[in-house]
């Protein structure tokens, strides 16, 4: 029993050091005596113990969120941004080997751009130019991890918090561009009706009789009022004559 027991132990001890799962979305990044070895995976990986380590690295993507911080604009409003960076290893070789802790350098890279990315706008390009701003900081900070084996996919600024004072400010410019654009338009509006109002008394010039039928109208729509009562003046009459005999007269030449 003693002679089954001592292979039992060694295997129970060993087993662990010598058999690793890597999953789907994984790789391993083996070292033999401190050197490297190889990546291996996904499946049973088989380490030599005690001579071959692995590390093992994350494929997936990572939604990082880059903390609020206080940055002053280039036109001097202190704001407060946040913003959240998408990011994926692609070499699990050089995110083992060639930095120490990918994700904390990737995390501290992303805030130290996003600072100085928008330090050089000014407030209203950062609000308006938001898409364009996004591209650049992703660039950037893909510029810094590609040595690493990181590739950064987005970079999006999802919060930006204004101080109360040019909150107020800007809600005064918004009203008072909204009060400009309605004067704009009722001007427009009276500009085209005193031309519209100007082809008519030339068109009423040119005929006389129009003007007579237009009083008539008018009429006709005074008198729908119930309790409406309408003077007509002496010259009414006569205008109605002339009015009927233009009218007599057109009907003779058209026959």
């Amino acid at each position: 029993m003693e002679i089954l027991i001592i292979p039992l132990l060694l295997i129970i001890f060993v087993l662990p050091f010598t058999l690793k799962i890597v999953q789907e979305y994984e790789r391993g990044v083996v070292f033999f005596l401190g050197r490297f070895a190889g990546v291996r995976g996904p499946g049973l990986i088989i380490l030599i113990p005690y001579l071959e380590r692995m590390v093992k690295v994350g494929l997936r993507t990572v939604a990082m969120d880059i903390p609020t911080q206080k940055i002053i604009t280039k036109d001097n409003v202190s704001i407060d941004i946040a913003a959240v960076a998408y990011y994926q290893i692609i070499d699990p070789e050089r995110a083992v080997v060639a930095i120490e802790n990918v994700q904390q350098a990737t995390n501290q890279i992303s805030q130290t751009t996003v600072r100085n990315v928008v330090g050089q706008f000014m407030l209203d390009q950062l609000l308006s130019q938001t898409a364009d701003i996004n591209v650049q900081i992703k660039n950037l900070i893909d510029g810094h991890t590609e040595p690493w084996g990181v590739q950064v996919t987005a970079v999006e600024i999802k919060d930006i918090v204004l101080p109360e004072n040019m909150q107020r400010a800007m809600a005064k410019e918004a009203e008072a561009e909204r009060e400009r654009r309605a004067k704009i338009v009722a001007a427009e509006g009276e500009f085209q009706a005193s031309t519209k109002l100007g082809e008519a008394a030339d068109i009423i010039a040119k005929h006389p009789v129009a003007l007579q039928l237009r009083t008539l109208q008018t009429l006709t729509e005074v008198s729908t009022e119930k309790n409406s009562t309408i003077i007509f003046p002496a010259q009414f009459m006569n205008s109605v004559q002339d009015a009927i005999k233009t009218v007599a007269m057109d009907l003779k030449k058209t026959a």
